[in-house]
């Protein structure tokens, strides 16, 4: 039925609107917490109460969610967020959350159930967290992704691939820096750990069950697949590579694009596809240059 509105203000302030047929709708301000329809004709008056607010194309917005004074914010009402934290707009922080003192977490962010955020730690455009604890005075630049599954695979008695349940979490330690879109996955047999004052670059992978400890520098696109144990002073050049179960010992240094296959167990800096200590590395290629001249 086509209808051509013509706006009138009622009597209490709402706004009424007429057609030829002399049918109208009655549309009263919307509250937080309820909404009122009142569709009337001359001779009946048919009135429905929702119990939600809704959205244009007919979606609820669930009532135990609340916008957070300080930023415009979602947060759900059993979440601990503390008064100076800042939530902006389109941000979202989920149940049972904890969100400490002058936490700042940016548009697009989402805070997933049970996550704990430490004071003065910042949470960039488009972070998701899940599955972990963030420590105090951290730095979450934009897009990265904290606590999901792992890439745990096995093959199961009819020959087919399933899935290795990922039930435990991140700990991210104090002050550590973690860059644009860089990915965490949450551990399946222990917890994916990061110690206290590391720094990590942008597009950087890190698989379950990683343990990396304190001071630890890790330049971007470096891939560090699961179960890996890395030592305190340890640091990555660009796009290194690290196999599973592999340990690294504290103050070991890794020369860019270099693939570790197995343990290192003597700090030093290291180098080459499999990585070897630095000075055996450059003899190799030396002489390589040499047998091509």
């Amino acid at each position: 039925m086509a209808f051509r509105l013509t706006k009138l203000l009622a009597p209490n302030g709402s706004i009424m609107a007429n057609n030829r047929n002399r049918y109208s709708i009655l549309v009263r301000p919307i509250s937080n917490t309820s909404m009122h329809l009142c569709f009337s004709t001359d001779q009946t008056i048919h009135k429905r109460q929702a119990d939600s607010l809704k959205y244009e194309d007919g979606g609820v917005i669930d009532q135990d969610f609340q916008k957070w004074h300080n930023g415009g914010g979602t947060f759900h009402k059993t979440a601990y967020v503390h008064r100076t934290a800042v939530i902006e707009f389109g941000a979202v922080v989920h149940p049972q959350s904890l969100v400490s003192e002058n936490v700042f977490i940016g548009s697009g962010a989402v805070v997933g159930p049970s996550v704990t955020i430490g004071q003065s730690t910042r949470v960039g455009y488009n972070v998701a967290l899940t599955n972990c604890t963030i420590g105090d005075s951290c730095v979450i630049h934009n897009g990265v992704c904290i606590g999901q599954d792992g890439f745990g695979f096995l093959v199961d008695e009819q020959g087919n691939m399933v899935k290795k349940p990922q039930p435990l979490k991140v700990k991210i330690g104090n002050h550590v820096e973690i860059g644009a879109n860089t990915c965490i996955d949450r551990g399946s047999w222990r917890d994916t750990i990061v110690g206290d004052h590391s720094k990590i670059d942008n597009l950087v992978q890190v698989g379950h069950n990683v343990q990396i400890g304190k001071n630890c520098m890790i330049c971007g696109q470096v891939g560090i697949a699961g179960s890996v144990t890395i030592g305190d002073y340890v640091t990555l050049g660009g796009r290194v590579a690290i196999r599973d179960h592999v340990c690294i010992a504290s103050k070991v240094r890794l020369a860019a694009n270099c693939c570790v296959t197995k343990d290192i167990n003597q700090p030093g800096d290291y180098g080459g596809f499999p990585a070897m200590p630095i000075g055996k590395w450059r003899r190799q290629v030396a002489a390589q240059r040499q047998t091509f001249k």
